[in-house]
């Protein structure tokens, strides 16, 4: 079985809070084996990003917040990158599970079998592909297990006609069947309350109720949703936790990818703004999901967040800056215009003004770099300034060197440093300076040529320019 596209249904989102810690071991099996085909992309589904975050990368942290013993990551054959992208490098790399053929859900969980040995506590199925489930009401599911409950379902109750799979119960939340839509009949097929594929089930029975399933339906596929029928059948309860719409979309298409960013943004703009920071506009502002804004913090207008930033308190961020993997301390000004690049480090009362770029560059306490200004590979001590048009020519062709500007020191306007070299405390440079050699400590140094001025030079100018501009007109006449 294919998971079926998930509602856009809209409604008030809620900052994601931590889940509680699991009563019994859990452990998480994240179904990402599908190819995605109406994403018309190379990339695998399941990595194109929200938030700067990967699809996946969002499902696997909500069950880190579960405290998840084991998670399993069920793939296709050749799906190398997605397999590399929950492994090289992860904080908590998940394992990986490979479903040899496209069978149905029901087959794809049993992909975790190997991976899932000797776990007896319960297990969580998701979808790679739905990025904005919130760690709570996966726990809700969770909690609804008990010794007589061996499966929970995750119902929900979209907005206009769908397609989804109808959840059959009956009084209490407790769930009879899961029928899909291509068996539904008429009347089942009215059944308001919808299946979102996520489910919850007592390890114990796992594996006994997926070997019972049976590829008799419309697909010829070994649907996950049978194992319901087969629980009751044995005997065993299953219920039905409801959860938000929102939360349960799922992310088939391009225009799915940017309903499922405005709903994450808007998730983490509020959370930003209960935590204490301004936002002038909200609406313009992007964050990244692991963006870190401490109280008092103001944002401008169109602010940008890439991956791996944090920013201290108090600090202004002025419209229509772009921030990438860049630490910024308290009480700094940030823009307007500016960009900060991975590896910009500002210490605290850092000034960054108008058009400015910070690239894999320590600036230090109080320094200021305010107009014009690119500033890479470098280190700019406390207390210095440097001024408009200022560059750090760090790249030779070949590699990149360091350009190392010491405390309290006054660089002038339209400098370039040709990297390496090295700037004492307390130097003086002279504005429109080449610097290709070392500045000792409190050094005054200009490179600039003596100006040379030429009575009359600009009258002759003039007149040359104007001769060859009639000669021009003359020969085409």
């Amino acid at each position: 079985m294919t998971k079926p596209e998930k509602s856009r249904a809209k409604s008030k989102t809620a900052p994601r809070k931590p889940a509680s810690a699991p009563a019994r071991a859990c452990a998480v099996v994240v179904l990402a084996a599908g190819q995605g085909t109406r994403m018309k992309s190379a990339l695998p589904k399941v990595l194109h990003p929200i938030a700067g975050r990967p699809m996946l990368g969002h499902v696997l942290a909500t069950a880190e917040a579960l405290a998840a013993q084991r998670t399993v990551v069920v793939v296709a054959p050749g799906m190398d990158q997605v397999a590399r992208a929950v492994t090289d490098g992860a904080a908590k790399p998940a394992a990986i599970a490979i479903q040899q053929k496209q069978l149905g859900t029901g087959d794809a969980v049993k992909a975790a079998r190997a991976a899932l040995k000797g776990f007896a506590g319960d297990v969580l199925v998701l979808f790679g592909d739905t990025p904005l489930l919130r760690a709570e009401t996966l726990r809700a599911v969770l909690d609804a297990l008990d010794e007589k409950t061996a499966v929970a379902v995750l119902g929900f109750r979209p907005d206009g006609a769908n397609e989804y799979g109808r959840l059959v119960t009956k009084a209490g939340g407790i769930l009879e069947r899961i029928v899909e839509w291509r068996d539904a009949s008429a009347k089942e097929r009215k059944i308001p309350l919808c299946n979102s594929g996520v489910m919850a089930v007592r390890g114990e029975h796992l594996f006994s109720l997926l070997d019972g399933l049976k590829a008799n339906n419309a697909k010829g596929e070994f649907y996950l949703t049978d194992i319901v029928a087969l629980a009751r059948k044995a005997k065993l309860r299953a219920r039905v936790v409801e959860g938000a719409a929102e939360d349960l979309l799922g992310v088939n298409s391009r225009a799915d990818l940017a309903v499922a960013e405005a709903v994450l943004q808007q998730r983490l703009r509020g959370q930003a703004m209960a935590d204490g920071v301004t936002m002038t506009d909200p609406a313009t502002v992007y964050l990244a999901a692991d963006t870190q804004l401490a109280r008092d913090v103001s944002l401008g207008p169109n602010v940008f967040f890439g991956p791996g930033v944090s920013i201290g308190e108090g600090t202004v961020i002025r419209a229509f800056c772009h921030i990438e993997g860049a630490t910024v301390g308290k009480d700094c000004i940030i823009g307007p215009f500016a960009r900060l690049r991975p590896g910009a480090k500002l210490a605290d009362e850092v000034h960054v003004g108008n058009f400015c770029e910070i690239k894999a560059a320590t600036v230090e306490r109080g320094a200021k770099v305010n107009h014009l200004s690119y500033i890479g590979d470098a280190r700019v001590g406390q207390g210095s300034n440097i001024g408009a048009g200022t560059i750090t020519c760090n790249y030779d062709g070949y590699d990149k060197h360091l350009t190392d500007i010491g405390a309290n020191v006054f660089v002038g306007s339209d400098v370039a440093f040709v990297a390496p070299v090295s700037i004492g405390d307390g130097a003086v440079i002279g504005a429109g300076s080449v610097v290709t050699k070392d500045v000792p400590a409190d050094t005054l140094a200009i490179t600039r040529a003596e100006e040379r001025q030429v009575a009359a030079g600009g009258a002759r100018y003039r007149e040359r320019k104007q001769a060859l501009k009639a000669a021009k007109k003359k020969s085409k006449a």
